[in-house]
C-alpha cells in the first residue's frame, strides 16, 4: 500500500493523538495509512500550523511518559515467582531490571522532551580554600608614581 505523502488535518491529527498517547513517530510511521518519517518532516517544514501542533503533542508526550514511569514503578506483579522445584518464592531480577530500564528510558526522554519540566537541574556550588566561602576579589590600585614623582619600576 503507498504512504500518504499529500498533508491533510486528519492524519497530523492522528499523528499528533497518537504522539500524546506516548507513541514513538517511528512505531506511528510504520503502520498502514501513515507517512513515513521523511514526510512528517516535511509537513513540518511546510506547515506551521502542524510543525506547532507535534511541537504541543511532543509536550504533552513527556506528561505521558511521567506518567508511565509511576504506573511501571508501582507495578511488582512479577517481581516475584515460585520456584517449580522448591515451591519457594523468588525474586525475579530480569523483570526488575527490565522495569528499571523502562522507567529509565522514559524518565531520560521526558527530560529531553521538556526539559525545564522534566529536565535534571544543575546546581553549583563554589567554595574557596577547605571548602570556605569564596573570598571577594582584592584589587590594588596606585595612581601616579612613587613618593618623588618617579618611575616605580
Amino acid at each position: 500500500m503507498a504512504r500518504p505523502s499529500k498533508f491533510t488535518k486528519v492524519c497530523a491529527e492522528k499523528i499528533c493523538a497518537r504522539l500524546m498517547q506516548g507513541e514513538s513517530l517511528r512505531r506511528i510511521c510504520l503502520d498502514d495509512g501513515m507517512p513515513d518519517r521523511a514526510t512528517v518532516f516535511r509537513w513540518m517544514q511546510q506547515h506551521e500550523s502542524f510543525r506547532d501542533q507535534y511541537a504541543h503533542a511532543r509536550s504533552v508526550q513527556a506528561d505521558t511518559l511521567v506518567d508511565e514511569i509511576l504506573d511501571i514503578a508501582d507495578d511488582g506483579q512479577n517481581d516475584t515467582y515460585v520456584d517449580g522445584e522448591s515451591g519457594a518464592e523468588r525474586t525475579n531480577y530480569d523483570v526488575i531490571a527490565r522495569s528499571k530500564l523502562r522507567v529509565d528510558a522514559r524518565k531520560w526522554l521526558a527530560g529531553k522532551l521538556a526539559p525545564k519540566k522534566y529536565g535534571e537541574k544543575i546546581q553549583q556550588e563554589l567554595t574557596g580554600a577547605g571548602g570556605a566561602p569564596l573570598a571577594p576579589p582584592v584589587f590594588n590600585v596606585t595612581f601616579g608614581g612613587g613618593k618623588d614623582g618617579g618611575d616605580q619600576s
